[in-house]
C-alpha cells in the first residue's frame, strides 16, 4: 500500500483510476487489527483498484476537510472524486471491508466513462 505523506501527493494518488484511501494512526487498536489480512485483500483487489494509506495525524488539514473523524476509515475515489465511503465506530472485519471493496467497484462502474 503507497504511504501518503503529503496533500499533494494525496491528491495526485486520488487524481485517476479507483482508489481506495485507508485513514488510520499509528496508536489505533483497530487500525492494527486490520493490517495482518490487508495485504490479501490489496491482492485480491490489484486489479480494479489501488490502495493509499494516510496517517490522519501527520495530514490533519487534509483529514479535517475530509470529514474523517473515525479511524480506520476507508474512502473510494475517482477521477479525484469522493464515490462512497466506509466508516463506522465499530472494528471492520475482513468481510465488511470486502463488501465496501465491491460496492466501490460497483459504483465505479456504474459512472459514466470520461
Amino acid at each position: 500500500m503507497q504511504i501518503i505523506t503529503t496533500d499533494e501527493a494525496f491528491r495526485e494518488a486520488v487524481a485517476g483510476e479507483l482508489t481506495i484511501a485507508v485513514f488510520k494512526t499509528t496508536w489505533c487498536g483497530d487500525c492494527h487489527f486490520i493490517d495482518p489480512f490487508m495485504p490479501e485483500v490489496e491482492q485480491a483487489y490489484a486489479d480494479r483498484l489501488k490502495f493509499v494509506q494516510i496517517d490522519r495525524d501527520d495530514l490533519p488539514d487534509l483529514c479535517s476537510e475530509l470529514n474523517i473523524l473515525g479511524i480506520p476509515s476507508f474512502i473510494a475515489f475517482k477521477n479525484g472524486q469522493e464515490l462512497v465511503r466506509f466508516v463506522s465506530k465499530l472494528r471492520k472485519t475482513r468481510d465488511e471491508i470486502e463488501q465496501f471493496l465491491d460496492r466501490a467497484v460497483a459504483v465505479a462502474t456504474a459512472l459514466p466513462q470520461a
